[in-house]
């Protein structure tokens, strides 16, 4: 890599950064894969590599302070869920209770699918037997209709 695209490359993290020295491309390249993990504290469903708040950009700092210390992605990870919880990963892991945020929509979508089925199975013609249809009397066979029309007769 040329040092032009370096420096392009580190220009595009600087709105990110709130005080510290970026590092090596190598090094600030995980930093920024690591912030796209990690969920912002002030805005709703953005990263703190996406977000633009000071909140984000002092977490930014930290990840960038400990790949600098040496740490390993799970340990970085580790670090910001045992500080704020598991609402810190943008991507829970899919274990415990967080396995329904995984598996249900999947199941509601296949049983809103067999629902429809059923119910365009139940309108359709061919499978609905044919009933005769009932037979119509006269209207002038109901001795209460004929007993109206002779009042309005009068």
């Amino acid at each position: 890599m040329s040092a032009l695209a370096v420096a392009l490359l580190l220009a595009a993290y600087a709105p990110q950064q709130a005080g510290s020295t970026p590092l090596d491309p190598a090094r600030e390249a995980r930093v920024q894969a690591l912030g796209k993990q990690l969920r912002c504290p002030m805005c709703q469903g953005l990263s703190i590599a996406d977000s633009g708040s000071s909140a984000a950009r002092a977490q930014m700092d930290k990840v960038r302070e400990l790949v600098a210390a040496g740490q390993s992605d799970e340990q970085i990870r580790t670090y910001f869920v045992s500080r704020y919880g598991e609402w810190a990963l943008l991507e829970p892991p899919a274990e415990g209770m967080n396995l329904l945020v995984w598996v249900l929509p999947g199941l509601l979508l296949v049983l809103g699918l067999l629902a429809i089925a059923r119910v365009v199975a139940r309108r359709s013609p061919a499978a609905a037997p044919e009933t005769p249809a009932p037979e119509q009397t006269a209207p002038d066979a109901d001795p209460y209709l004929e007993a109206v029309r002779a009042e309005l007769r009068r």
